[in-house]
């Protein structure tokens, strides 16, 4: 039986990228009635804390939380992730198998090396993806309508092309954050959450979605960023006003 195509796909370096990222847009969208996939790149297995065993049980329960209808994980060597041939034809199939309309990519710098390079490696994948003489596993191609960067976390200046307001998703998306215990639990930095004086991880992450809520007068947003300029059909309608 062949499975409905997910609408809303996040392809990520490790377990908790995506819930860090665009954990509210994922869980903004399946509420919305849209069938919602993560793809986990590697199995963390170089992490410091936990074990990818425990990180698989986590990655497990949160995919609950945020109502995935997929979570994949392709098995990719952490800390060694790679854009080759190999990687790119394997991200391809699952592309293909699972026809995602939209593919949200972490943004294309990051500290950790497997974030930039899982970056470019979901692009390059995605539209490899969508060429008839590219062999797949038998599968017939797909190419995703859009292909979303998603900037949260970032310190450099990259203006949004949008920002999701996750305002109502916010609780449910720390919530999620709270299932990867092994790997978070008692911290208050990780990954590109950088530590700032007493407050907790929860707090930091509420700080930075609190910044880009803003831009768009909401409490809290997931800032994205397209290579291609968005299109609008009714001007007048616009949200956001300039005064």
């Amino acid at each position: 039986m062949i499975e409905p195509p997910i609408h809303v796909l996040a392809i990520v370096a490790h377990a908790d990228d995506a819930e860090f990222l665009c954990g509210g847009t994922l869980i903004k969208a399946a509420d919305q009635g849209y069938r919602t996939g993560i793809v986990d790149l590697t199995r963390g297995e170089r992490a410091t804390r936990g074990s990818p065993q425990a990180r698989e049980r986590e990655a497990e329960r949160a995919g609950e939380v945020l109502g995935l209808a997929v979570r994949r994980n392709v098995g990719l060597p952490d800390a060694g992730l790679q854009n080759s041939p190999e990687s790119r034809a394997l991200v391809a199939g699952i592309i293909r198998e699972l026809r995602p309309t939209i593919v949200i990519a972490p943004w294309l710098e990051g500290r950790h090396p497997d974030h930039a390079i899982a970056a470019q490696l979901v692009y390059d994948a995605a539209f490899l993806a969508g060429l008839a003489r590219v062999e797949s596993g038998g599968l017939p191609p797909h190419r995703p309508a859009k292909v979303l960067h998603a900037l949260t976390y970032r310190e450099h200046a990259v203006k949004p092309t949008f920002v999701v307001d996750i305002t109502k998703e916010m609780d449910r998306k720390l919530e999620v954050l709270a299932c990867y215990e092994s790997q978070l639990a008692g911290k208050n930095w990780a990954g590109e959450v950088f530590a700032g004086g007493d407050r907790s991880l929860a707090d930091q992450v509420r700080v930075q979605c609190a910044h880009y809520g803003s831009l768009i007068r909401t409490a809290y947003g997931e800032p994205f960023w397209t290579r291609e300029t968005m299109r609008v059909d009714d001007v007048v309608g616009l949200g956001v006003g300039t005064f």
